[in-house]
Formats: C-alpha cells, sequence, structure tokens
C-alpha cells in the first residue's frame, strides 16, 4: 500500500512541476517581449523617431510658385510633393481609401487587433494586417526595409510602437491628410494634390469620384498600377476599389456600375522645371531665390531649402495674363518663323545675313563651347580637335520645331545652325502704379531655349529710346508736344557732345518734312529731330534721365543715343515707361507678394521702391506724345484693317482698337531687333523680337520692322485680356493732371481720306 502512495506522490509532484516550469517559461516569454518592445521604443535596435520628430516629420515638401490670383504656376522640388489639409481632400478620396485599405481605422489606436490576429493565424495567406497609421509610419520613418524575416519583424514592432505614438499625437483626420500626403505615385508626383496635377491636371478637390478611386487603387503599388504604363490593370484595382466603397455603402450598386463602365481618362501633364507655364519667370525667380536664403534665415539660423521646406511664394503674375501672353507670343512668332525660313530658302550662309566666312566661324565656334555637348567631352579629356571633329558626325537627336518636337538624324554643327534660325521674343506686362508683374515671357520654348529675352537680355532699343530724349527736351528747354521743329539736314561737328568724327543723322527714308510739331516728330519717329533735341539738351541730361527711370545698364554719352544705339532689357524699359504713365513716379518692377513657411506664416514681404522722376505734367506730356504714334505713326495699325505690306504676318489683324493707346515701335539697324512698347492706363506691355544672333535677321523693313515683329504680339496679348472681363483693363483715358500747364492738345487739320495700304506703307517707312 505504502509503494502505490508513493507512486500516486510522485505523479502529482511532476504535473505541479511542469505547470510551473510552463508558466514560468510564459512568463519569461511575455516579460521578454514587454522587454523588446521597450527597447525598441527606447532605440536600442535602432534609432525611433522623437517627440520632435512625430510632431514636426521630415516632409520634403515641393517649394509653391503662386500666381496673384491663386493657381499653382510651378514647383520647386527634388521631391515633388505639396501638403493638403484634411479639408483639402475630396471626400470621395477619404471614403474610398479608407473603404479599401483600413475598413475599421476610425476604430483602432493604431493597430488593427482583429486584422493582427487573423494575419498570424493565416500566415499572411488571408492578407497583411498593417493599418493605415502603421502604412504612414512606415512611409516617414523606415520605407521598405529588409526582407530578411528577422528584420522584418524588427522593423513591424517598430511600426507598431510609432503607430501608436502617431494616434496619440494627431488626430484622425490628420493622419489621414499626412498619408495622403506621403505616398509616391510615380512620375515625379508625391501626394495627392501633385498626382491630381500629374495625370488629371486639376485641384485635389475638383477629383470625380473614379478619378478618386483610380488614385486610391495606386496606394496598393503605384510601380504595378501606373496608369501610363499599364492603364487595363489600373482600371482593375479601379474597380475594385469601387466594389469597397459598395460594401462600405458609400456608393450603390448601381452607380458602382456607372462608373465601372468609364475608361481611364488621363489629362497626363508631367510636372518639371522647363515644361509649364511661366518657366523663364520661375527660373529667373530660383535664381533670385538662391540668393535671398542667404540673406533670410529661419529662426533657429538655419538656412530654407526652397527644394523641400515647403515654402509658398506668392507672385504678382496673374495667371490668366500669363497665358494669354505665352499664347500670343507662341502665335505670332509661329507665323512670323515662316516667313523667316523663305526668306532664308537661298542664302547659302543662312541664317546670317552680310557677314564674312571669318565672322560665321566665330559665331559657330562661340555656340560650340556654349553647348552641352562641349562641356560634358571636355570632362572626359578629350582634345579641342576630336571635340571640334565629333560636332561634325551624324547622330541621332529630338529637335524643336513649330509643330512640335521631331526625331531626325543631323550633324551637331548642323543643329547650332538650325536653331540659330528661330526668332526670340521677350514679353513684361506690369502695373504701372505697383510695379505688380503680371506677365513674363523670356523666350519661345524654354526647354530648348533657356536665355531669358526679358531679365537677361539687353538688346538694342532703337527708337524705343526716342521718348526718353522728348521727355529730357521738354523738361530742360520746356517745350510742349505741340511746338514745332524743322526737319531737314542736321550735323553735330567733331568734337562737340564727345564725338569723334561729324555725325549726320538722316531719316529712314532720306526724305525732309520741314516744319513739324513734337507730337508729329515721335509719330513719324524723325531721327533729326531727335539728334536735334539732344543737341539742345545734351546726352549727358538725357543719360540723367534715363537712369532716374530705372536703366541699368550702361549708356555711352552720345548724341547717337538719341536713335537708339543703347542695350537695355525689356524689365527696364517696361518699368521706364510705366513711369510716364505713373504720373512720373518709378515704381520698381515687383514680381514677390510674399512668401510663406510651410506652415502658413509669412516670412517675408518686400518694399516697394519708388522714387519721383518727372512732374505730372511733363509725365503727361510725353503720354500724349505716344498717343500720336497709334493715331497716325507707325503703330496706326492697331486701330485699321485696311491691311498693307506683310499683313499676312500681322498675327491677330484687324486689332481694332478704339481706345486711348500710348506706344513706340523701335526697329535698329539691319532689322536685327523689333520693338514694340504699348501702355493702356493700368498696363505697360513691352515686346522684343529678334535672333540670338544680331547677323541673323530679316533682310527688309517689311518684317523686321518693330511694327511687323513686335507690335501683332501687343494687339494680341491686348485683344486677349480686354476679352477677358475679370481683368479689367483700363479702356479710359489716361488721368490727366489739374491745371495742366504743358500745352497737348495740338491743332489737326480734317483728316484726308487716302488709299490705307499706301499710308500703312509710309508710315513703316518712317520707322527706325
Amino acid at each position: 500500500m505504502a509503494a502505490k502512495k508513493n507512486n500516486q506522490s510522485k505523479t502529482v509532484k511532476d504535473i505541479n512541476y511542469y505547470k510551473k516550469k510552463f508558466w514560468r517559461i510564459f512568463a519569461y516569454f511575455l516579460l521578454g517581449i514587454l522587454a523588446f518592445f521597450l527597447f525598441a521604443s527606447w532605440g536600442l535596435f535602432g534609432s525611433m523617431p522623437s517627440f520632435e520628430d512625430l510632431e514636426n516629420p521630415d516632409s520634403n515638401l515641393a517649394t509653391e510658385v503662386i500666381s496673384s490670383d491663386g493657381v499653382v504656376l510651378g514647383k520647386y522640388f527634388k521631391t515633388n510633393r505639396s501638403q493638403l489639409k484634411y479639408s483639402d481632400l475630396p471626400k470621395n478620396l477619404v471614403e474610398a481609401l479608407v473603404a479599401t485599405e483600413d475598413a475599421r481605422f476610425y476604430e483602432h489606436s493604431g493597430i488593427d487587433g482583429r486584422g493582427t490576429l487573423r494575419a498570424v493565424f493565416s500566415l499572411g495567406t488571408n492578407g497583411g494586417a498593417s493599418t493605415l497609421t502603421q502604412q504612414l509610419a512606415k512611409q516617414l520613418f523606415h520605407g521598405e526595409g529588409s526582407r530578411f524575416l528577422p528584420f522584418r519583424i524588427l522593423q513591424k514592432v517598430k511600426e507598431w510602437i510609432i503607430a501608436i505614438r502617431l494616434e496619440r499625437q494627431y488626430t484622425k483626420n490628420e493622419i489621414l491628410a499626412m498619408y495622403c500626403n506621403v505616398y509616391d505615385f510615380g512620375n515625379y508626383s508625391v501626394g495627392v494634390s501633385s498626382a491630381a496635377q500629374t495625370y488629371f491636371s486639376k485641384e485635389p478637390k475638383d477629383l470625380t469620384i473614379d478619378e478618386s478611386a483610380m488614385l486610391v487603387g495606386m496606394f496598393k503599388n503605384s510601380g504595378l498600377y501606373n496608369p501610363i504604363r499599364n492603364p487595363e490593370g489600373v482600371k482593375n484595382r479601379r474597380n475594385v476599389v469601387l466594389g469597397q466603397m459598395v460594401k462600405a455603402k458609400m456608393i450603390s450598386e448601381a452607380e458602382k456600375e456607372k462608373l465601372q463602365a468609364l475608361p481611364i481618362a488621363l489629362k497626363f501633364k508631367l510636372e518639371s522645371h522647363r515644361e509649364g507655364t511661366a518657366t523663364y519667370f520661375r527660373e529667373y525667380l530660383r535664381d533670385y531665390l538662391k540668393k535671398w536664403v542667404t540673406e533670410n534665415k529661419k529662426p533657429d539660423g538655419s538656412d530654407y531649402d526652397i527644394y523641400k521646406d515647403g515654402l509658398r511664394i506668392y507672385t504678382t503674375i496673374d495667371s490668366r495674363m500669363q497665358n494669354y501672353a505665352e499664347e500670343a507670343v507662341s502665335a505670332h512668332m509661329q507665323n512670323l518663323q515662316q516667313q523667316f525660313f523663305i526668306e532664308q530658302k537661298n542664302n547659302k550662309n543662312a541664317p546670317f545675313v552680310n557677314i564674312t566666312q571669318k565672322e560665321t566661324d566665330r559665331i559657330m565656334m562661340q555656340a560650340m563651347k556654349n553647348s552641352v555637348r562641349w562641356a560634358q567631352m571636355k570632362e572626359t579629356d578629350k582634345s579641342e580637335e576630336d571635340i571640334i571633329a565629333s560636332f561634325k558626325i551624324k547622330t541621332r537627336m529630338r529637335v524643336f520645331t513649330w509643330k512640335g518636337e521631331r526625331d531626325t538624324v543631323m550633324t551637331p554643327m548642323d543643329s547650332i545652325r538650325y536653331y540659330k534660325h528661330f526668332l526670340q521674343s521677350g514679353l513684361m506686362a506690369m502695373e504701372p502704379q505697383t510695379g505688380n508683374i503680371k506677365a513674363w515671357v523670356g523666350g519661345i520654348n524654354y526647354k530648348y531655349f533657356q536665355y531669358d529675352h526679358v531679365g537677361q537680355g539687353a538688346r538694342q532699343v532703337g527708337s524705343t529710346f526716342k521718348p526718353f530724349v522728348y521727355a529730357t527736351a521738354i523738361e530742360e528747354l520746356n517745350m510742349s508736344p505741340c511746338d514745332s521743329i524743322l526737319d531737314g539736314p542736321f550735323m553735330i561737328h567733331k568734337g562737340r557732345h564727345h564725338v569723334t568724327a561729324d555725325w549726320e543723322p538722316r531719316n529712314s527714308d532720306y526724305r525732309y518734312r520741314g516744319m513739324v510739331t513734337l507730337k508729329q516728330a515721335l509719330a513719324a519717329s524723325i531721327n533729326t529731330v531727335s539728334a536735334k533735341l539732344i543737341d539742345r539738351t545734351s546726352p549727358e541730361a538725357v543719360v540723367e534721365l534715363t537712369k532716374k527711370l530705372g536703366v541699368k545698364t550702361e549708356i555711352p554719352v552720345q548724341p547717337s543715343i538719341a536713335l537708339g544705339a543703347v542695350d537695355i532689357t525689356v524689365e527696364d524699359m517696361v518699368a521706364a515707361y510705366s513711369t510716364f504713365a505713373n504720373q512720373g513716379v518709378y515704381v520698381k518692377p515687383q514680381f514677390l507678394s510674399r512668401i510663406e513657411n510651410k506652415s502658413g506664416e509669412v516670412i517675408y514681404e518686400p518694399i516697394p521702391e519708388t522714387h519721383d522722376v518727372l512732374n505730372k505734367d511733363i509725365a503727361f506730356a510725353v503720354i500724349k506724345l505716344l498717343q500720336g504714334v497709334t493715331e497716325s505713326g507707325s503703330g496706326v495699325r492697331l486701330r485699321t484693317q485696311g491691311g498693307g505690306s506683310g499683313d499676312n504676318r500681322w498675327t491677330g489683324y484687324p486689332y481694332m482698337f478704339t481706345n486711348p493707346i500710348a506706344g513706340k515701335t523701335g526697329t535698329t539697324q539691319n532689322q536685327s531687333d523689333g520693338w514694340f512698347m504699348g501702355m493702356v492706363p493700368n498696363l505697360v506691355t513691352g515686346v522684343w523680337v529678334g535672333c540670338e544672333d544680331r547677323s541673323a535677321r530679316f533682310k527688309s523693313l517689311t518684317y523686321g520692322q518693330g511694327a511687323t515683329a513686335a507690335l501683332p504680339v501687343w494687339g494680341y496679348f491686348m485683344k486677349k485680356c480686354y476679352a477677358d472681363k475679370n481683368l479689367q483693363i483700363s479702356k479710359g483715358e489716361f488721368e490727366r493732371p489739374k491745371n495742366l500747364s504743358i500745352k497737348v492738345d495740338c491743332y489737326q487739320r480734317p483728316a484726308i481720306v487716302k488709299d490705307t495700304t499706301q499710308t500703312e506703307q509710309n508710315t513703316d517707312e518712317f520707322e527706325l
């Protein structure tokens, strides 16, 4: 009996022993897991985000350039990403995202317990368990991570910890917004805002249900579900999302059927620095910001980074006017270019006119040395002989044409000569009272021609300089637009006004008209009158006034400047002319309204720069002189419809403006540069047209003069602006000063009806 009892107690002892051992191991296991989580949260297994990191995650946001009417003109980025608030997200996109990616999003606290257990017991075969918060944690702080299982488990633990911290730190809506801001949708678009612009060319708030469903479908794998490369797969995935929305009772079955039948309709627009709206202006602004960041620091003393700090640059550019300006330049330059190619057909040295072979070789060599090909080959230690030889070998390339890019085969040398054929243009429009720049077009195509002919390119201004001479004469000599002066032979002898030889200016048509008023003289752009006026005032006085008008380039103190032998940028010319429209007060051109940081705090506001140049009476007298140009001079075609020489290249003609317009055309020697400066009371616009090289030009005044080359751009642009009533461009009179002391209303003979074609030809001949 004793032996039997002994055996029973031994059995009982063994069971109790194993029970205790099991619970001890289980406790150690739980403690181990708790310790593992604790050590992971402390960062012992790799860095974890701090409280500050969670408050301000490294957002890497693109800086946005915003127009005065609230349109994003472009971005500066290394990662093209814009930040949206929850209120900016369309409701249908939020609903689709939650229904598809995390149905219990509003119920859990970062980790979905049910989903996690399901994934564990099914070994991941029945779907994953990552919540939206976990996916956000991965996107913000870890990325895809390792495929090695132990490291993968460690990463998953970190995701859980970070997800819980994010849920404590942010509201559900903030988490959704952050997730929509960080996902990479491919094609250089990160975040819903960039994706909506890239794939549909619209703001997120304007997305339709099927468009939102497509983007939500891409959250699964944007590389696989790329609508450009895999439209069929994207459509199938979109339809899955629509099905999930039905399950969540967000849309009806009938709505789903209707939406699933729709094709994937893209309006794809790849956002890049070289394409889009206001490309030349954005590059000009980028150069400005490079200097700005060195002079304006963050509160902690560090530098701003325009590529990742998510700044919002509010500009004075009006997106509508910018579009009209780009359309005007494109329409006219395409039209005028056809004529240029026609003229160059029989030119063996096209596009150069009347230059020696030596000069041609110099131009071509300089172009080679400025090319990307030359720089790249130089970096590989190629000799100059080898580099030059490579320019003579035919190669495949894509070239610019006005009908779109074209693939072709030609030598790099031939491509240089081909691109030298293209006429370029610069346009800037500005409000004279505020200095706000409303439109800026620096060339015909930034991708292929990156030289900015508004802010960078100073070119000879021709007769558009003459109003500065007339303004000086009115101020210094107390003259008026109605005063008469003799148009006849005139000479400034050697030694006077620093001339080194006798200077005898001639009119472009070699005619003299006898006694004319100043208004008639400027309308007909008479050279001898401008020369007589600068002789009386002195070149020094004209240069001094021109500097006060904001012209920054060096001006020679010579009488010849009266005819426009001066290089000035379009930007400076617009600012100078604006002074006349602003009653003699110069306002420095302004392209910035303010700069905000990513939190919306204003960190910079420019202070307008102004100074008095002329009294109101003199400024108004110059305006009246310039009105004569569009009433009877080289700008009269803005008001007529009779046609004339070269009228097939007057883009947008007839213009038929009836409102007051002050303006001046300009054409330089040999038709290398064509100008038109046009003003109405609240908008001053300058246009320049010419080739990159001055020796590439039209052979005659018919097409090379400013009235044909540049004025049509202004006319086309203004017709578009006037058609848009929201812009409120003035059609009224220029403001007349009270108690005007200068006679501006001159006697005019009764109008005589003449042949319109002949009138146009005659007035064109007066232009220089």
